[in-house]
């Protein structure tokens, strides 16, 4: 069932219901628009906790609830594309801090040799990214920075910076 059969609510009151007792003080759906981490498209489920719920002493509130609760979770991000179709994150957040802890269907990305890589963009790069995921350039952000970069590769400029690069390291290695 899609978000078009399922309320907010729903989704709510279905994750709240493997964490009986926990502290989750929220349950949000956040699409595309609502918080620059969603991408077009996609659709994020941030479960906020309540920091007076966790033990004391915890250096996150979202890091202890993830620790404690960390099998259903995992139950949680398998079952998240059969709850959610439209689901491309799980986040844990106190207020103050979040885990970004899953990202259904993106199992291609992790694949081969890809290494994962974060980097912090202002609102003008991720508009950017964003515009070739509209256009159909890129289904998600990391494919489209991997469009981007294949395309410097392809500049002759790219050659040449290449070659002057490796005559740097090779001078480097004569001090």
């Amino acid at each position: 069932m899609g978000m078009d059969e399922m309320t907010s609510e729903d989704v709510e009151r279905r994750v709240r219901a493997r964490f009986p007792g926990a502290a989750v003080r929220q349950v949000v759906l956040l699409r595309y628009g609502d918080d620059p981490t969603v991408e077009p498209g996609g659709m994020t489920i941030r479960i906020v906790v309540d920091p007076a719920g966790v033990p004391e002493g915890a250096e996150s509130p979202a890091k202890a609830f993830h620790l404690a609760h960390r099998a259903e979770i995992e139950q949680l991000a398998r079952d998240l594309p059969g709850l959610v179709p439209e689901a491309t994150r799980l986040e844990i957040s106190d207020g103050a801090r979040s885990l970004f802890l899953v990202r259904p269907g993106a199992a291609e990305e992790r694949a081969g040799d890809l290494t994962p890589v974060m980097a912090r963009l202002g609102p003008t790069d991720l508009e950017t990214l964003d515009t070739l995921i509209r256009a159909g350039v890129a289904s998600n952000r990391a494919e489209a920075v991997r469009w981007a970069l294949g395309r410097i590769r392809e500049r002759p400029a790219y050659a040449q910076l290449r070659e002057r690069v490796r005559e740097i390291e090779e001078l480097k290695t004569q001090f």
